[in-house]
């Protein structure tokens, strides 16, 4: 005499509880043991140049905003400052950046330009896009 048996074994059916609860604990671990660090920048949008080049050594970088704003290395800077920083790049022989502002005013960016030749520095560069 044969008895049926009266439970079913469904397969395939596999429990995702364990499996989202390793995800999410991962997520968690990974969310806090990374570190994000927002740096502020100046927004500048650069003249777009068909000859430019690519400069392989750290120089030290003067920004001018659209609103003729100068900063040295990412610090507003007055233009007495820039002056004396000026002679003390001069004195090290360190290359210098203009990264002027395509709507900046081009007096602006000519003024700083020869105070970085009045001040004795040697190698300046404008920062552009191709």
């Amino acid at each position: 005499m044969k008895f049926r048996r009266k439970v079913k074994i469904e397969k395939g059916l596999v429990d995702l509880t364990p499996l989202i609860n390793v995800f999410f604990l991962l997520f968690i671990f990974f969310l806090f043991t990374s570190s994000f660090i927002f740096q502020p920048g100046i927004s500048v949008s650069l003249p777009r140049a068909i000859t430019s080049e690519v400069i392989q050594q750290e120089s030290v970088v003067i920004t001018i905003t659209k609103d003729n704003k100068i900063y040295l290395n990412d610090r507003e800077i007055s233009e007495r400052e820039l002056s004396s920083s000026l002679k003390l790049l001069a004195k090290d022989k360190a290359p210098l950046l203009i990264k002027a502002d395509s709507q900046a005013s081009l007096g602006r960016v000519v003024e700083v330009w020869d105070m970085c030749r009045n001040e004795g520095v040697l190698q300046i560069n404008i920062a552009t896009s191709k």
